[in-house]
């Protein structure tokens, strides 16, 4: 039994790339707990908040049950469900998991499997995260869920099992297209001749078919690139920055380095480069970034304000 493959093959509700992270959030807070505690079990109650935030934070912007991938992770046999009746799932209606106690952990097989090579559980979650993830969210998410991945583990079987390879290329191309500046806020940011702080990211992910290409890329200072991956910073069909509406930052740098940009052109990218293809735009629109989006005349208001510390 290849327990790489079935984390890669996880079944999920899919349409029009539209984002479904449930199951894989859930595996990878099941892996973590094991990791923190092999034998435990973990109560819907307790994995109900939990995940609620995760995929608050992590998942896409419309709202769902974190009891459907609670029942339906079952399906995929990485994962089992116990009420007071015994093995099995009482469905994904809340009151009845509540009801019946029920609590849920890695399936029996798995878990034995993870106890004779425990370096298959960082192998399970790096699949899990390059998968559905972008590379600014890796860390965060593990801390999230409690992981403790080893540095030096083995590399992700992620880009096998999906059929396809990076194009080291990437980088160098998005970078170039931009001039090396950050396409929000013009961050230029050089050691010598070595660019630092300045990041490719795909618009459309790539673990969502996003095309390791210039159309589909942005050259983003650390800051931005990691915004736009959490859906705090979005493209409008103009163009132009959008910052959401449920971003909150009161003091003067949050202002100036992320509210004020709202309504602001993009920078880049140079003539003659392709900007960002509108099927790219459109999709991380609906799929990451957490909108409405805060009026532009907002962001001036406040940029002419004044702050007190």
């Amino acid at each position: 039994m290849d327990w790489l493959e079935r984390a890669a093959r996880l079944r999920q509700w899919s349409r029009d790339g539209v984002r479904a992270p449930h199951k894989p959030l859930l595996l990878l807070y099941a892996l973590g707990r094991f990791q923190a505690d092999a034998a435990g079990e973990l109560p819907y109650t307790s994995v109900e908040a939990d995940l609620k935030q995760l995929l608050l934070e992590y998942g896409p912007p419309r709202a769902t049950s974190p009891a459907y991938p609670f029942h339906h992770l079952v399906s995929d046999g990485v994962w089992e469900v116990r009420t007071d009746r015994g093995v099995g799932s009482p469905g994904t209606g809340v009151r009845e998991l509540r009801a019946g106690g029920a609590t849920g952990r890695l399936a029996p097989d798995l878990r034995a499997a993870l106890r004779r090579d425990p370096s298959l559980l960082g192998r399970m979650a790096r699949v899990l995260l390059d998968l559905h993830f972008p590379a600014s969210l890796h860390q965060d998410l593990c801390d999230a869920v409690g992981l403790e991945l080893e540095p030096d583990s083995a590399p992700s079987a992620a880009p096998a099992a999906a059929g396809r390879r990076r194009d080291p290329r990437m980088r160098e191309m998005v970078l170039t297209a931009y001039e090396y500046r950050c396409a929000f806020c013009g961050f230029d940011g050089m050691i010598g001749t070595v660019p630092v702080g300045l990041e490719a990211a795909h618009v459309r992910w790539w673990a969502f078919d996003g095309p390791d290409r210039v159309d589909n890329g942005l050259c983003l200072c650390s800051l931005h690139h990691k915004l736009f991956d959490k859906g705090v910073l979005g493209m409008a069909d103009s163009h132009r920055v959008m910052v959401s509406q449920r971003f909150i930052g009161r003091g003067r740098a949050a202002q100036e380095q992320v509210t004020a940009l709202a309504g602001r052109p993009l920078i880049g990218p140079q003539p003659g480069t392709p900007p960002v293809a509108t099927a790219h735009r459109s999709w991380h629109t609906r799929q990451v970034f957490h909108g409405g989006s805060r009026p532009a005349a907002a962001a001036k208001s406040q940029r002419t304000g004044r702050f007190e510390g």
